[in-house]
């Protein structure tokens, strides 16, 4: 059983990830700072406590990627008491190569939560932007508290999440639903046996606190940053709490802060339909369709008979892991967030019908981020983690979710059972949530550029006009096609807008559309 994740960037082909929501919020709601908070990097402007942290010295060192150099740095394990205990956070950077007058630093996080920033920098960024991007900044990322290399949030081991994602998601009767309820608090207490003391403090906020932390100490006097995914959430919660120190700031693949954790689960749900109905009419044009050849309707339909008999009769996979529905159901997830997945889908699912579940399984591992090992990553982990204490949860228990069933069935009738009850997982939360949804108007804040694409399932695009249309300086760039995010996925419109921006400093024109 997944806590489904839509919030995956390009880093799903190659190495890194982003997530789904159990709800994803915190900050200030209007946008207004203290005035210990407001202004510059000038030392009167950090709160006394916090002053020896924005003092630290970073030291830089080679770190094995070619080009990349690395570090850690410190910060307060609790912000309300600075004085308790630290956490290490891990920093790693690719110098600006010139040719050009370098503008600084340029931080980037492709989304999660629960994705490794540093992962995407030197296995993405760093060496695949835009060189005269790369020329003038320098590449900077930081695996935010709690992801990663930075004192990592585990929860349970190899063999249980195996388990764990096979937990049926779409309870038939009283008894699965209980036992998927039992997975979901086996999961969480297993968080708070492994990671007792760094949940309750891996919250967006903090996060984003260490990131204006890391920008003091980058010598830069604003923070320019590209967010992907939930990184548009961590990004604007930023601007909502520093708006004096905000700079470039690109929100690609937008959230909307101001949904409460089942409005965002049952957008997201409708989501993956309009992206699952482009599949479907894309499919049934081809020669040889798993889903047939007559309508996205009817592939619907025979996609639902397909989960349906898995759930009822799993198919080997030539592993000891069989392929029920919810792997299945997540091999299929998987592939909506990049059409250039659609090849390999229509292969797996053609597979799955034949008795053959390799190739969605190897989709559902692909999005837990599962190594041939048979570890995994702690991305879920820090997933749950972060989403449970930036919203409260959607639903306390099964009857909650089945009074919203038909909501999400509406949604989508091929996966709306499924995120229902997926949006359960933090019921059982150890840590009661600390942010609350809200809107997040930064004023005062230089002009930042909201992306959103049309029929992006992980993020709908209706998030990205709703955060723009929040945010006193927002502008919004839309890229009219499928798949998640829209930077550097082959858009020229797109990407020339974005470079442009992020090298001279002018925004798009708001409203300005891109195919």
């Amino acid at each position: 059983m997944d806590t489904r994740r839509p919030f995956r960037t390009l880093a799903l082909v190659l190495g890194t990830a982003g997530l789904l929501v159990s709800g994803c919020s915190g900050g200030d709601s209007s946008g207004a700072t203290s005035s210990a908070d407001a202004g510059s990097a000038s030392p009167s402007a950090v709160p006394a406590a916090l002053k020896s942290y924005y003092a630290q010295h970073i030291s830089w060192r080679d770190c094995g990627a070619s080009g990349f150099q690395c570090a850690t740095m410190k910060a307060p394990l609790d912000y309300a008491k600075p004085d308790g205990g630290e956490i290490e956070l891990a920093v790693s950077r690719k110098k600006a190569t010139g040719p050009g007058k370098r503008i600084g630093s340029l931080l980037v996080n492709p989304g999660g939560p629960g994705g490794s920033a540093i992962g995407y920098l030197q296995g993405y960024a760093g060496i695949g932007y835009p060189a005269q991007v790369r020329a003038r900044y320098d590449m900077v990322a930081i695996d935010p508290r709690g992801v990663a290399r930075s004192e990592p949030v585990t929860c349970l081991t190899g063999p249980q999440m195996d388990a764990y994602t096979q937990v049926d998601q779409t309870p038939d009767d009283d008894a699965e639903a209980t036992k998927l309820s039992d997975a979901f608090e086996k999961f969480a207490s297993g968080c708070e046996k492994r990671s007792g003391e760094v949940l309750p403090h891996v919250s967006t906020v903090e996060t984003a606190r260490d990131m204006d932390m890391l920008r003091a100490l980058l010598g830069d006097e604003r923070l320019n940053y590209v967010g992907a995914s939930y990184g548009t959430f961590l990004g604007a919660t930023y601007a909502g709490l520093f708006p004096g120190r905000t700079g470039r700031l690109v929100l690609d693949g937008a959230m909307d802060p101001s949904l409460s954790s089942v409005e965002m689960n049952r957008a997201q749900t409708a989501g993956f339909e309009t992206a699952f109905q482009s599949f479907a009419k894309d499919c049934v044009k081809q020669t040889e369709c798993p889903l047939g050849s007559t309508s996205a309707s009817d592939a619907a339909d025979r996609l639902k008979k397909l989960f349906a008999d898995l759930d009822a009769d799993p198919v080997p996979t030539g592993e000891s892991r069989e392929l029920g529905e919810s792997l299945a159901t997540t091999g299929v997830i998987a592939a909506m967030y990049d059409e250039s997945a659609w090849p390999q889908l229509r292969e797996a699912l053609a597979g799955a019908e034949s008795g053959d579940g390799a190739g969605l399984l190897a989709l559902a591992d692909s999005y837990y981020e599962r190594e041939p090992s048979g570890k995994y990553t702690n991305l879920m982990f820090a997933n749950a983690a972060v989403n449970c204490l930036d919203l409260p949860p959607a639903f306390t228990g099964p009857e909650a979710v089945e009074k919203a069933l038909p909501s999400f069935e509406k949604a989508s009738p091929v996966f709306g059972r499924g995120f229902a009850w997926a949006a359960l997982n933090c019921a059982h939360w150890p840590v009661p949530a600390t942010g609350t949804a809200h809107r997040i108007e930064a004023k005062g804040a230089a002009p930042i550029v909201v992306v959103g694409t049309t029929r992006d399932p992980a993020t709908p695009y209706a998030w990205a006009e709703s955060l723009a249309g929040q945010l006193s300086s927002g502008t919004l760039l839309t890229y009219q096609g499928d798949g998640h995010t829209a930077y550097g996925r082959g858009s020229d419109c797109v990407d020339t807008a974005i470079n442009t921006y992020l090298l001279e400093g002018t925004p798009p024109a708001s409203g300005k559309k891109c195919r």
